[in-house]
C-alpha cells in the first residue's frame, strides 16, 4: 500500500521517470535522461566483459598515435639540439671571398689588406683570415705528393679562431711565436686522415717537416677549416711562398648590424668592383637544414596519420562485430524502454573510450620512443604539446566517426527482431 510503481531499472538507474497515472490518464510517459555516469556505466560495459578484444582494437589506433608522436618528437628533438648549437655559434657571422669577374674571365683576389679594411666597417667586431698556399701535406715525404688525402694548406691570421669560435681538442691555437716558424694547426678531418692523434707530432708540409702545434674541434659554421692545415701568415710567407692575399676574411658583427654589414662589405673590400666580391652566411645552411628536416618530419608525419586512420577502421569493425553479438542485450534494454538516442549514446561512448586508451597508451609509448632516441643520440628530449594534443584530439574525432555507424545501426534493431534473433 502506497508503493510507487517506479518502473524497470538497468544498471541500478530507472528508465522511466514519468507513469501513467490515474490523476492524469493522458500524461505521456518520457525516458529518464541518463547521466554523464550512466553514459560512462554502460559505456565501459561492453570494454570491460572483453578485455583482449579491447587491447587489440586499442593497439591499432596506440601504434598510429606513437608514430606520430615519436616523428614529430625525435624532429623536435633534432631541431632543438640545432637551434641550440646556431645559439651557440651565433648567426652573425659573414665571410667574404673572392667571387668571379664579370667581364675579364680573371681570378679575382682580394686585396692585401682586405682583414683591416674589414675590421674598421662600423658594427663589425672581430676578423680574421685565410689564404690558399700551393702545398700539400703529408704524413711524411715518402708518401706520393698526389695522396695528400684532399686536405687545403692555408696561412691562417690569430685571430681567425675566435671569429669562428672555434677551439682546440688538442694542443694551441697559433700565435705571435709559433707563427712564424715551421708549426701547423690541423682541422679535425685533417687530423684523422693524416693519422694524428695528438699536437706535438709532425707532418710533412711544402718540403720540410712541421710540427703540429694544435687540433681543432670540429667548426659547424666552417666546415672548409676542418680539412685544411693551417699555419702562420707569416710562416706561409716566409717559408712556403705565400703571396699574402686572402682567400676568405671571417667577420662578426653585432647581431643588430649584421644587414648593415652585408651590405657594406663588397664595396669596402672592392671599391672599385664590388661586383666581383661574394659575401655569404654560414649559418644559413644549418637554416636550410633544419627546414630541411622539418619537410621530412612532414613526410613521416602522414605515415603516422595512415596508421592511425587504419587503427581507426579497425575501432569500426570491432564495434560493428559488437553489436551483432550485443543484440540481446540492445533488444532487452529496448523492450524495458531505452530510447534510440540511448542506445547511440552508449556505443559512441564505447568508442570514444576504446580509442581514448588507445590514444593515451600511444601518446606514453612515443614520448617513450623519443625519449630513447634522444637518449641515445644526446639529444634534448622534446615533445611538443601540440603534437600530443594534437594526435590525442584526432584520435577522439576518429573514434567518434569510427563508433557513429555502428550505434546508428544498433539504435534501429527492433526490439522484437533483436531478441529473436539472439
Amino acid at each position: 500500500m502506497g508503493r510507487r510503481n517506479e518502473g524497470p531499472r538497468i544498471a541500478g538507474r530507472r528508465v522511466f521517470a514519468g507513469r501513467k497515472s490515474s490523476r492524469s490518464p493522458g500524461r505521456r510517459l518520457s525516458p529518464a535522461r541518463l547521466s554523464p555516469r550512466d553514459v560512462l556505466h554502460v559505456g565501459s560495459g561492453g570494454l570491460r566483459s572483453r578485455p583482449l578484444r579491447v587491447v587489440l582494437s586499442a593497439l591499432g589506433i596506440a601504434i598510429g598515435i606513437a608514430t606520430m608522436i615519436s616523428v614529430v618528437g625525435v624532429s623536435a628533438s633534432s631541431q632543438e639540439q640545432l637551434m641550440r648549437r646556431l645559439d651557440r655559434l651565433g648567426t652573425n657571422m659573414l665571410v667574404v671571398s673572392p667571387g668571379e669577374s664579370m667581364f675579364s674571365g680573371e681570378d679575382v683576389k682580394l686585396s692585401r689588406n682586405a682583414v683591416g679594411m674589414v675590421s674598421r666597417v662600423d658594427g663589425v667586431e672581430q676578423a680574421g683570415a685565410t689564404g690558399s698556399v700551393d702545398a700539400t701535406v703529408r704524413r711524411n715525404e715518402k708518401i706520393p705528393e698526389d695522396e695528400s688525402g684532399g686536405i687545403a694548406v692555408q696561412a691562417a691570421t690569430q685571430g681567425l679562431l675566435k671569429v669562428v669560435r672555434g677551439k682546440t681538442a688538442s694542443g694551441t691555437w697559433l700565435n705571435e711565436a709559433n707563427g712564424r716558424y715551421p708549426s701547423v694547426v690541423l682541422g679535425h678531418v685533417s687530423a684523422q686522415r693524416l693519422g694524428i692523434g695528438k699536437a706535438g707530432q709532425q707532418v710533412w708540409l711544402g718540403d720540410r717537416y712541421f710540427t703540429v702545434v694544435g687540433i681543432l674541434d670540429p667548426l659547424p659554421l666552417a666546415p672548409e677549416l676542418e680539412r685544411s692545415a693551417l699555419v702562420g701568415w707569416s710562416a706561409a710567407e716566409r717559408l712556403l711562398s705565400f703571396d699574402g692575399h686572402p682567400t676568405s676574411v671571417y667577420e662578426r658583427s653585432t647581431d643588430d648590424s649584421v644587414s648593415d654589414v652585408r651590405d657594406l662589405l663588397a664595396a669596402t673590400v672592392d671599391p672599385e668592383n664590388p661586383q666581383n666580391i661574394k659575401v655569404t652566411d654560414p649559418s644559413a645552411k644549418l637554416q636550410a637544414r633544419a627546414a630541411t628536416e622539418g619537410a621530412f618530419s612532414s613526410l613521416l608525419l602522414g605515415l603516422g596519420g595512415i596508421a592511425l586512420l587504419v587503427g581507426g577502421v579497425g575501432v569500426a569493425n570491432t564495434m560493428i562485430i559488437s553489436v551483432l553479438e550485443r543484440r540481446y542485450e540492445i533488444g532487452l534494454r529496448r523492450s524495458l524502454g531505452a530510447a534510440r538516442g540511448q542506445i547511440r549514446i552508449q556505443f559512441v561512448t564505447e568508442s570514444l573510450l576504446l580509442s581514448g586508451l588507445g590514444g593515451v597508451a600511444g601518446v606514453a609509448l612515443g614520448a617513450a620512443a623519443t625519449g630513447v632516441f634522444a637518449h641515445l643520440d644526446g639529444l634534448p628530449w622534446v615533445v611538443p604539446l601540440w603534437a600530443v594534443g594534437g594526435g590525442f584530439g584526432a584520435t577522439l574525432v576518429i573514434g567518434t566517426l569510427a563508433g557513429l555507424y555502428p550505434a546508428v545501426r544498433a539504435a534501429r534493431l527492433s526490439p522484437t527482431l533483436a531478441l529473436h534473433a539472439a
